[in-house]
């Protein structure tokens, strides 16, 4: 009798930490809430995306904090963000205020809409890359990405995927279930021969083709030729008089920063990056 309420037990506790809810502190809560609760107050036609950016301005730029768990869980930090968390957290802000949703548990929908793929918190279903994440969010009405065939979109980018099952031991939760590597593949494969348009670094300028293009608040990602990967950085764009910007998870500077280079002089710093694809929410 005791074994079977041990085994009973033990599957319990098992189920318990594959299907944890969200992870987050009374801190993240609180500003989430008063985020939300300010904007109310705002006008309609806010740029949300920029106006929560600057919001996390100084915010310590912390990576992998979503990876620290046996299992997959929707990890709400708000405290600690790296280029892919500080641009969904503005995102599903972003989604909120533009609905007139306020609670907490709509952030955390509208956050696992954005994060995950059919909306299912697992680690092989969360949109590891950017262009999974362009595509399942441009499917959910979320965002779209800017494609035209004129400037400055004068170059195309033919996605090559396989960064992840190429370097699994750089990925803790991966490492530590290679079972789920097969589906890691699947979602590489699924992108990999796509092609895409995006400006080069050469024409990313403060020309009204470029002003046309990119608009405040719109999200820039920075195309490299890191083999295996498409997509090296996030941020949100905003326009200043000597050019274009961005506000982002600095790696470098360890915080949230609005750079002040231009995203041109930015590009020239990184001889990987090659130039920006951009997309905008709906």
């Amino acid at each position: 009798m005791k074994s079977i309420l041990f085994s009973a037990l033990f599957f319990f506790v098992a189920l318990s930490m594959k299907a944890a809810g969200p992870e987050y502190t009374n801190a993240d809560n609180q500003l989430i809430t008063q985020l939300l609760n300010d904007a109310k107050k705002m006008p309609k036609n806010t740029n949300w995306t920029l106006h929560f950016a600057k919001k996390f301005l100084g915010r310590p730029y912390v990576a992998h904090t979503l990876d620290n768990n046996e299992y997959e869980r929707l990890v709400l930090n708000t405290r600690q963000l790296d280029c892919t968390t500080f641009v969904e957290t503005v995102v599903a802000l972003s989604l909120c205020a533009k609905n007139g949703k306020t609670s907490f548990a709509d952030y955390c929908a509208y956050l696992t809409k954005i994060r995950y793929s059919g909306g299912k918190v697992a680690y092989t279903h969360r949109n590891h890359y950017f262009t999974s994440w362009i595509e399942e969010n441009t499917k959910n009405g979320v965002a779209h990405e800017i494609q035209s065939i004129n400037a400055p979109f004068s170059a195309t980018q033919t996605v090559k995927a396989n960064f992840m099952s190429t370097h699994v031991s750089a990925y803790t939760m991966l490492n530590r279930h290679r079972e789920w590597l097969n589906d890691i593949v699947r979602q590489e494969k699924a992108i990999t021969g796509k092609k895409y348009r995006y400006i080069p670094k050469n024409a990313v300028n403060s020309s009204k083709a470029m002003r046309d293009a990119v608009h405040d608040g719109d999200i820039i990602a920075i195309v490299t030729n890191k083999k295996g990967l498409e997509i090296a950085h996030l941020g949100i764009a905003v326009w200043k008089n000597d050019g274009l910007h961005m506000i982002d998870a600095s790696s470098l500077q360890k915080k949230v920063v609005e750079e002040s280079i231009t995203m041109a002089q930015y590009l020239q710093r990184h001889p990987s990056h090659l130039g920006i694809r951009v997309v905008r929410l709906r």
